[in-house]
């Protein structure tokens, strides 16, 4: 190539490096946004998952309370509270508390 043709082609060149660059940076804009939604989105289905671990927790507490296990027990199980002289508390030596 002669020195004229390398003179006429640079500012298309130039021309050509600035368009490349500001469409890098676009496409560098996009990636950041996009991974800004992802992470929104993450946070989300976390704060999804908080509540929901929540809520089973509650239900859980409220199966296992002793209230709901005393009701099952004297409705399901014919169970009684202990009267006085029934609880008769042991130790390996001894009787520990007589009634």
């Amino acid at each position: 190539m002669s020195k004229q043709s390398v003179n006429d082609l640079k500012p298309f060149a130039s021309v050509l490096i600035i368009i490349i660059t500001l469409l890098l940076i676009v496409f560098v804009k996009m990636e950041i946004r996009r991974s800004g939604y992802m992470l929104w989105k993450q946070a989300r289905v976390e704060k999804q998952l908080q509540d929901e671990f929540y809520q089973k927790s509650v239900l859980l507490a409220k199966v296992l309370g002793p209230n709901r296990i005393h009701n099952i027990a004297q409705a399901e199980l014919d169970m009684q509270k202990a009267h006085f002289g029934q609880i008769i508390q042991m130790t390996p030596q001894q009787v520990a508390l007589k009634q």
